[in-house]
């Protein structure tokens, strides 16, 4: 019952974009905001329990591989409607920044602090019923290396956005370039069939027509939702910071991601809890890998078409420093997963970090500083786990599911 009122619920909330736009809501920027912005988390809600389903219909390679652009949907038509719109309109331009560099640092501040948390609450729960349990830290699959290379070679290529003080469709290209590679890898994998959960695991009981006809159902009114809802949730956001007095870059660069991102990082909570802290976090990072290449290599692209000529999307100095803050963030992020575990004491560092410059925008570049110099020190002292990421080496161990401790 509770799986069957949930995705009741989430149909709901998808439903009041394309009502929203149909009725005309009253000029009222908050209400809009509010009504928009919940509509996409019930959209990427259905988007993910959709997407899950559908692996068990199509080929792997393919699911791997298409699935992958599917599922970050949400994440991006806010972010690509910035972008397009400061095609005309430049002053949109920080908003595009705003929203990719604040998805990119919630993932890793909050999303993978909250995988261990929970881990940690499940290892105190049964510790407490004198159950065994598996200790931290948090680890990942081995095919983890995969995620974990093509994030680094992404994030030392960022490094060159802020200094060039823009976004070409080069840059584009060889993101969306390395954002192919690892798709193509990913869908070559052998990975274990994923295991259902709350409404995904109640679709994927129905009879195998029944199941199919509704998976395309649930695609649909995702994807109408979301395109109904991305403008004028985007527009309601930088009204709301006008009618409430808030920075409406921080509007665009929290709220808009959070909405968004809210529905995984319940199933992945969901995951931890279950005792699958690794799998969860695998996801987090899958997703984090998504975002810094397809989304940052997306971003010229649709600023290109909004401009109906071919542009470089610029970055200003503040915009140029928030990239470069996610990109230490990012160097750091991999640093502490090189040996394939994510420790309380990492957690914490990450979550505080980020904490810091949530609470205080202001020191943007001292956290910067720090992020690098923590992420040089892991990689020194973590030297020798670089010939793990050789590819003789990943070739000669087997895929299989998460390590037993």
């Amino acid at each position: 019952m509770a799986a069957a009122f949930l995705l009741f619920a989430a149909c709901l909330l998808a439903l009041a974009a394309p009502f929203a736009r149909v009725v005309e809501l009253p000029h009222l920027p908050v209400l809009q905001a509010l009504i928009y912005g919940l509509a996409i988390v019930g959209a990427a809600a259905v988007l993910a329990w959709a997407t899950e389903v559908a692996q068990l219909e199509i080929p792997r390679a393919l699911a791997y591989s298409v699935l992958a652009l599917i599922a970050v949907l949400p994440e991006y038509a806010v972010d690509m409607y910035f972008a397009w719109a400061a095609g005309t309109r430049p002053e949109y331009t920080a908003y595009a920044a705003a929203n990719m560099t604040g998805a990119n640092r919630l993932l890793i501040g909050i999303g993978w602090p909250l995988v261990v948390l929970l881990a940690w609450l499940t290892v105190r729960q049964r510790r407490a019923a004198s159950n065994p349990i598996a200790p931290l830290p948090v680890r990942l699959p081995s095919d983890a290396r995969l995620d974990i290379a093509v994030l680094a070679l992404a994030t030392l290529y960022a490094f060159l956005l802020p200094f060039k003080a823009s976004i070409s469709l080069l840059d584009g290209a060889i993101l969306i370039g390395f954002f192919a590679f690892y798709a193509w890898r990913v869908a070559q994998a052998h990975r274990a069939e994923p295991e259902l959960l709350g409404p995904a695991a109640l679709i994927a009981r129905l009879p195998d027509g029944l199941r199919r006809a509704a998976t395309v159902l649930l695609f649909v009114l995702a994807g109408v939702s979301i395109f109904s809802a991305a403008e004028p949730f985007a527009e309601a956001l930088i009204e709301t910071g006008t009618v409430l007095g808030i920075d409406r870059f921080l509007l665009v660069q929290w709220l808009a991601p959070f909405a968004s991102e809210a529905p995984e990082l319940v199933v992945v909570s969901l995951l931890a809890l279950r005792r699958q802290a690794g799998l969860g976090l695998a996801a987090l990072l899958s997703s984090k890998v998504n975002q810094w290449t397809l989304l940052v290599g997306m971003l010229p692209l649709a600023y290109s078409l909004g401009a109906s000529e071919l542009r470089a999307l610029p970055l200003d100095p503040h915009q140029a420093e928030e990239v470069l803050l996610t990109a230490a963030q990012s160097l750091l992020a991999v640093a502490v997963l090189l040996d394939l575990r994510l420790s309380g004491r990492d957690a914490w560092m990450l979550f505080l970090l980020f904490s810091v410059q949530f609470v205080v925008p202001a020191v943007r570049l001292p956290v910067t500083v720090v992020y690098l110099v923590l992420a040089g020190l892991l990689l020194v002292v973590q030297r020798d786990r670089f010939r793990d990421y050789l590819p003789s080496r990943r070739a000669a161990e087997p895929v299989g599911p998460e390590p037993k401790p």
